[in-house]
């Protein structure tokens, strides 16, 4: 209960939602709901070609990259990370590491998963499931980005120097 309170999860915030609450709900929903989606692929589909090594590797590499979002991360937000779009009162706004590439690593790091699956098993269903992630986790980022613009007044330099979850592109 004490990890709940330390990323600022409250009682009054489950009822009102103040920090951003039910985005966790959601995120959770969203996640568990992409790994129980049955494998959609058409017909059409060859996977006894050569072509499918090409296809695991790029699965492959995208997985990595994932890997290395999250895991890069959660280390360089160390004691500023909580689940909660809202930032913790005692934060510091993270500009280094992996945050240096990208303004929402996990996010992307859970996007690039997603993407990842949906390569490797060449699923129609996850492709969805995986615009539906990056929808989902950009809405969410604008949220949080509203609340971060609030709190720390170099933050909109930094989102001109950085993109938000494709390094470079997006």
């Amino acid at each position: 209960m004490k990890l709940l309170t330390d990323w600022g999860f409250t009682r009054v915030g489950w009822r009102n939602n103040q920090r951003g609450e039910y985005w966790v709900l959601a995120q959770a929903f969203l996640i568990l709901s992409f790994f129980v989606l049955p494998v959609y692929q058409p017909a059409i589909i060859n996977k006894s070609s050569n072509l499918i090594y090409f296809v695991w590797a790029v699965a492959f590499g995208l997985g990595l990259v994932a890997t290395i979002f999250l895991l890069k991360g959660l280390w360089d937000l160390g004691s500023n990370l909580t689940p909660l779009p809202y930032p913790k009162n005692d934060g510091q706004l993270v500009q280094t590491g992996v945050y240096r590439i990208v303004r929402h690593p996990l996010y992307s790091g859970v996007i690039l998963a997603a993407l990842s699956w949906t390569v490797f098993a060449l699923s129609l269903s996850h492709l969805v499931g995986s615009a539906i992630l990056f929808a989902f986790f950009d809405a969410k980022a604008r949220k949080e980005e509203a609340w971060l613009t609030q709190k720390y007044p170099d933050y909109p330099d930094y989102c001109q120097r950085v993109k938000k979850l494709i390094p470079g592109i997006y």
